[in-house]
């Protein structure tokens, strides 16, 4: 039985202090219930206390994910899209809480005592710095300039404790320098313990945070990007020359897809770099059940980005039979339309096919049902006994960074598509992305970027849909007002005839727009979007304790 891996959610509470009570800012808690000279003595004792990181790994489990975003319109708005997010009064359940960090700097101090190889004692420091970096990023991500500590903190440490915040950018070379250190201590995959990071994981977050931050700094004008663009495609180019890795596929590109996101077991899958494992009695979760429950739903903005099977957009392809009718919409599209929503003849669950796009009920709110990791087996439905497996790191996003910075950077050529994109559209049996043949878009999202950029967001947010990233990128890529797209409140366009086609029962309360587009939010037409929303405000209680604090814009 493969149990070793029960390090990525198992943890061992070696600390007393990881009940304490919480005090505001920094979370001043004490860890005086470990004694360092008595405890940090040994490679076990490291583990032990960085067994307790794990549950921070970023586990895309698809449920509400993207709900924050121009993808999604769910049955409850997302209340910081909708302006009605209000301002927290503590930093508990928010990214300003500062007690994880805490947690890694106490290591770092302490650390060294053990009776060890400074080789193995740097696994250990590489696993924290990756943690400690991912936090901060987050951090950043949420609030912009924030507090950066890098030493632990002891309660006569005032000065520290109520500093000032750290400008946005030399946080970020922080975060990076972490991460190169975790790359270059950190094990590889052959000789990592089972279960425990290794470099090629490093090197996933180091691609991930610098294409982030490097097209951050480009969008936002704040400058020096082109370091950090450099920084993803070289980690993306060790990952692929690695050979460690491919695209998941069995040669059936209407299914491949789909059937990616509900495999039993991820370990050994190609497409894996790091996963979330689950095995009977072991550790189970109800991810599956709750998906078919969400009252989640794609937008009517998200179903026109899949491309038709000719390789043009739903504007320009003589291949697009419009929306009139449920199946004219989805005939003929980029195969992953189906592998994402629920469409005529999908198995909802062990035989329960749909002959209808289900809207009226309470699993969709558009018509457009997420099905991305919904499996129809009966084991996986019942409460709380799923054991599908998520990914934490996946191949495809890799090759999505390469090419995306690669065309920042000016450095994309066909050679560069065809070992990212066009990997991604033969699993689905999409034609291949030629640059020279690209035609801008005339109803493109970004319509001052150039084609090729415009096409690479694209691939990603098809290819990515429903993992988590959408907001991300419109951060990052100073599109916040794309939230202002009505069509990312909408859903399946409702005529008469279609309306026809439910038991009246079902759709007697459903509202549409003049156009007979599903109003999701019958009270609005459109979200506005507002630029203080690149940040989240700092809660209130952390801007009274610490008078050296300000705001953010807006709030």
């Amino acid at each position: 039985m493969k149990n070793k891996y029960i390090l990525y959610t198992t943890f061992l509470i070696v600390v007393a202090f990881a009940s304490c009570k919480k005090e505001a800012f920094l979370n001043r808690y004490p860890l005086s219930d470990i004694s360092p000279q008595n405890f940090f003595t040994n490679e076990t004792d490291l583990q032990l206390y960085c067994n307790q990181y794990y549950s921070h790994l970023p586990v895309q489990n698809f449920l509400d994910a993207d709900d924050n975003s121009d993808d999604k319109a769910p049955q409850s708005i997302n209340s910081f899209l909708a302006g009605t997010y209000t301002i927290p009064t503590s930093a508990s359940g928010t990214s300003w809480d500062f007690s994880f960090i805490r947690t890694c700097n106490f290591f770092l101090a302490n650390y060294s005592k053990a009776n060890i190889s400074d080789s193995i004692k740097n696994i250990y420091v590489g696993e924290t710095l990756f943690f400690r970096a991912m936090d901060f990023w987050n951090k950043v991500k949420a609030f912009g300039d924030v507090p950066y500590i890098n030493t632990y903190i002891t309660d006569t440490s005032k000065s520290v404790l109520y500093g000032t915040r750290m400008p946005h950018k030399q946080v970020m070379d922080s975060v990076l320098k972490d991460i190169n250190f975790a790359v270059a201590h950190l094990p590889s995959p052959a000789n990592a313990a089972d279960g425990r990071l290794n470099n090629m994981q490093a090197l996933a977050l180091k691609a991930r945070v610098c294409l982030w931050e490097g097209t951050y700094r480009k969008y936002f004008g704040v400058g020096d990007e082109t370091s950090y663009l450099q920084a993803a495609s070289d980690a993306a180019e060790q990952i692929m020359n690695s050979g460690l890795y491919s695209i998941y596929t069995t040669g059936h590109p209407q299914t491949d897809y789909y059937n990616l996101f509900i495999q039993q077991e991820l370990k050994g899958n190609p497409e894996a770099i790091m996963s979330m494992r689950y095995l009977p009695v072991v550790l189970t979760n109800g991810i599956d059940r709750s998906l078919g429950e969400a009252s989640d739903g794609y937008s009517k903005d998200f179903v026109r980005s899949f491309l038709c099977t000719d390789g043009l957009p739903t504007s320009l392809s003589p291949l697009y039979k419009g929306d009139d009718s449920l199946d004219a919409e989805v005939k003929n599209r980029d195969p992953r339309l189906k592998q994402q929503i629920a469409t005529r003849g999908f198995d909802f669950l062990a035989g329960d096919t749909i002959s209808l796009p289900r809207i009226g009920t309470t699993v969709t709110s558009t018509g457009y049902q997420p099905i991305k990791g919904r499996s129809p087996n009966i084991a996986d439905w019942n409460a709380n006994a799923s054991t599908l497996d998520f990914f934490i790191f996946r191949y495809a996003e890799i090759l999505l960074i390469e090419a995306e910075a690669r065309a920042e950077l000016g450095t994309c050529t066909q050679d560069v598509i065809d070992s990212t994109i066009n990997k991604l559209r033969d699993r689905v049996g999409m034609p291949h992305m030629i640059i020279a043949n690209l035609i801008k878009d005339p109803k493109s999202d970004f319509p001052n970027v150039p084609v090729l950029i415009d096409e690479i967001r694209r691939e990603r947010r098809v290819e990515l849909g429903s993992e988590g990233f959408r907001f991300d990128d419109i951060h990052r890529w100073h599109a916040g007002t794309l939230i202002n797209n009505p069509e990312s409140i909408l859903g399946v366009k409702l005529l008469p005839q279609v309306r026809a086609e439910y038991p009246p029962t079902q759709v007697s309360g459903i509202v549409t727009d003049a156009n007979y587009y599903i109003r999701v939010y019958p009270s609005i037409t459109a979200r506005v979007w507002n630029d203080k929303m690149y940040l989240y405000p700092i809660p209130r209680q952390e801007i009274t304790l610490n008078p050296n604090l300000q705001q953010n814009p807006g709030w």
